[in-house]
């Protein structure tokens, strides 16, 4: 599992300082990057070669607000790894209290939208993300 840590900007939240549900799935795509990027692996190389990851499906459980101005972390592991499918979870905390849990799915597509078996048509890229 990697961690980062950011702070709440005041744009992230309502008026009563609390963040806005939605800011929570920006947050996890945060991990994601900042998990391939620690791990040696960039994103820009699955574009770069054709290759798209969008979101097929996404979960949120929130447990606790968070505020303008906390320093959170993001706690972002690849849970699953399929030729055609990656899967993560995340947890997102203010020190040691646990604030929400999620998950993301992602496809592995082409630029016209057509699934694609990495393993099968990079293998290059497969190992390197096998790494993460």
């Amino acid at each position: 599992m990697h961690s980062f840590q950011f702070r709440v900007r005041y744009q992230e939240t309502d008026q009563m300082g609390v963040v806005y549900h939605a800011n929570y799935f920006v947050w996890f795509e945060m991990g994601r990057a900042e998990l391939f990027r620690r791990s040696g692996f960039r994103y820009l190389d699955l574009e770069e070669a054709g290759f798209l990851t969008p979101v097929i499906k996404v979960n949120c459980n929130y447990l606790k607000p968070a505020f303008y101005d906390d320093l959170l972390s993001v706690e972002t592991q690849l849970d699953k790894l399929t030729p055609v499918r990656l899967e993560f979870s995340y947890q997102i905390k203010r020190e040691t209290t646990l604030l929400a849990t999620g998950e993301t799915v992602h496809a592995i597509i082409d630029n016209n939208g057509k699934p694609q078996n990495l393993k099968k048509k990079a293998p290059e890229l497969w190992s390197q993300l096998q790494q993460v």
